[in-house]
């Protein structure tokens, strides 16, 4: 079964944006050419009235010869200056409006962007900043350290058997405990401290202009509001929380090294019993990070690299007007008894130890001979870090062999640039981009929209596919400048000459948001769970779209993932 597949240069509505501005230069030109004629006009007649002062004489001699020219020919001269004139102006101020009118869209797209992207580094359940917005502050806290010498602390903070009130009580109650820890963490931190909620009971707090001990005072202060009872709360009994506590410059100024070493003074505070704070003591909390531990799960890539221990996985990408599956994203995942519980782990040690490119081309392998099931028309979406790109060795013709081996057409191959690791050298990713399309292949662009990177790659580089982030796409559901903000990026892409997709759709109401803004392909949870091969040809919206059917349908797709 064929179908359409994203960024089709033959469908009509893709092309409309790039006609438009076509027609837009073209207006433009035809202005300038009008604005052209009659500054010669107006330049010839000028001339003729300064020629004649010369040739004629003084100026009376001048107004007696003007006495003798007929009255009508002499008005229709004198409408035939005002009326090049005022077309002259007219023109000139309508060749100048687009630009303006361009301008005042890009401000505008660019401060629902700032609005929007505030709203997706918010923790929606308790009003934080996210981890995303913990990662960007702690980045900026510690760049301030490196310049001007100052001080942060940092607290991470787990609650105590948080499980089990889940379990005990439902989760509803523990969000409620959730939210209560975030009103404590305002209540008892200083006004230039930052608190985050960073996973499902954790949280972490930056502390400007803080060494480890001023750090544990405040901390003690909030863990004893938090083992009062509050009536008033719902929580007679209180809870507790475990934490620990890291500072720079005293301890490091590199961020990964920093959250460690906290994370090992909290371990060390849960395993002696919980409900304490722990600063972190080189001499007597640090697990082996860097050495002995990264160099154990280096040997551990290796060997999932030389046995291929990887299984792929494929989420549908699905046009959302019909419910077509036009293609898949290619995953990996380390193969059962590995060392690594999931790929998050497992790409993080790979980029500690190096080791990115040889784990992305071993995924890609994994992917490309599982996808034979593919339906002629359907694509195939491969991630590729830029460290991957970047590297010499990196070059189309090897990708083009595999495919061809698994009978798969370049053109149905979308390579999607990750943003697991920064973008060291732009010019070089553009060059080896720019090959992989001349080979044939389309580029997307991963998760527009989650911070500042990807919209800079996005106006600097040519990209077939844009994907929106899930964070924005689940904002864009909830709050009206997200969703404005979505749909502006949605109208950029295509007025790059980009297809859109929405990433993260798990609910009913972002798949309403996307179809109404006319977004055309999304994947997420709610639309198909990734699955051990790429046989599925077309999704029920409707059920979907009808509540008591989207259970059941989401059931059906994870039985058919395992």
């Amino acid at each position: 079964m064929s179908q359409q597949t994203p960024c089709d240069p033959s469908d009509p509505v893709e092309n409309a944006p790039g006609q438009a501005i076509g027609s837009e230069l073209r207006l433009v030109r035809i202005r300038l050419a009008l604005v052209v004629a009659s500054t010669a006009m107006m330049s010839a007649l000028l001339g003729a009235v300064v020629a004649t002062i010369v040739v004629i004489g003084p100026l009376d001699e001048l107004a007696a010869a003007v006495g003798t020219v007929p009255l009508p020919p002499a008005i229709v001269l004198g409408l035939i200056v005002v009326s090049s004139s005022w077309l002259m102006l007219r023109l000139a101020h309508q060749v100048i409006r687009p630009a303006e009118e361009l301008d005042a869209a890009r401000r505008r797209y660019g401060d629902l962007y700032a609005s929007a992207l505030t709203d997706a580094l918010v923790d929606s359940l308790t009003g934080l900043g996210n981890h995303r917005a913990f990662q960007e502050e702690f980045d900026r806290q510690l760049d301030a350290v490196r310049r001007y010498g100052q001080q942060v602390a940092l607290l991470l903070i787990d609650l105590d058997d948080f499980k089990t009130i889940n379990d005990a009580a439902g989760h509803a109650v523990g969000d409620k405990a959730l939210i209560e820890v975030s009103r404590l963490l305002r209540g008892g931190l200083r006004r230039s401290d930052r608190p985050f909620r960073v996973g499902g009971d954790e949280f972490a707090v930056l502390m400007p202009g803080t060494n480890a001990d001023e750090a544990y005072l405040v901390a003690r202060r909030i863990l004893s509001s938090c083992l009062e009872p509050r009536r008033d709360s719902g929580f007679e009994r209180g809870f507790s929380f475990s934490a620990g506590i890291a500072a720079a410059p005293a301890m490091g100024t590199v961020r990964s090294d920093l959250y460690a070493r906290a994370d090992d003074a909290l371990y060390e505070c849960k395993r002696e019993g919980r409900t304490g704070i722990r600063v972190f003591d080189a001499t007597r909390d640090e697990r082996p990070l860097e050495g002995e531990r990264l160099a154990r799960a280096a040997h551990a890539i290796v060997e999932i690299v030389a046995a291929d221990a990887v299984t792929p996985v494929y989420q549908p990408i699905v046009d959302v007007r019909n419910g077509a599956v036009v293609g898949f994203e290619g995953l990996a995942r380390p193969a059962s008894g590995s060392a690594f519980g999931d790929a998050a782990s497992l790409f993080t040690v790979a980029e500690a130890s190096g080791r990115t490119a040889d784990l992305d081309w071993l995924c890609i392998r994994s992917i490309v001979a599982g996808a034979r099931g593919l339906e002629p028309g359907q694509s195939l979406s491969l991630n590729l870090s830029p460290r991957t790109v970047e590297a010499p060795e990196f070059q189309p013709q090897p990708l083009l062999g595999l495919i061809a081996r698994a009978g798969i057409a370049p053109d149905r191959i979308i390579l999607e640039i990750t943003e697991r690791q920064a973008v060291e050298n732009l010019d070089l990713l553009r060059v080896k981009l720019g090959a992989c399309r001349t080979a044939g292949f389309r580029v997307a662009i991963d998760d527009v929209g989650a911070g500042n990177s990807g919209l800079r790659l996005l106006s600097q580089i040519h990209f077939d596919i844009v994907k929106i982030d899930l964070s924005l796409v689940h904002a864009g559901a909830q709050h009206e400048v997200s969703l404005d903000v979505v749909r502006s990026l949605s109208e950029l892409a295509r007025r790059w000459g980009a297809h859109a997709v929405a990433e993260g759709v798990e609910t009913t109401a972002q798949l309403r948001m996307v179809r109404s803004i006319g977004l055309g392909h999304a994947q997420g949870y709610l639309l198909g769970r990734p699955m051990a091969e790429p046989l599925l040809a077309s999704v029920d919206l409707d059920a979907i779209m009808n509540e008591e059917g989207a259970p059941a349908l989401l059931r059906a797709l994870a039985v058919s993932a395992t």
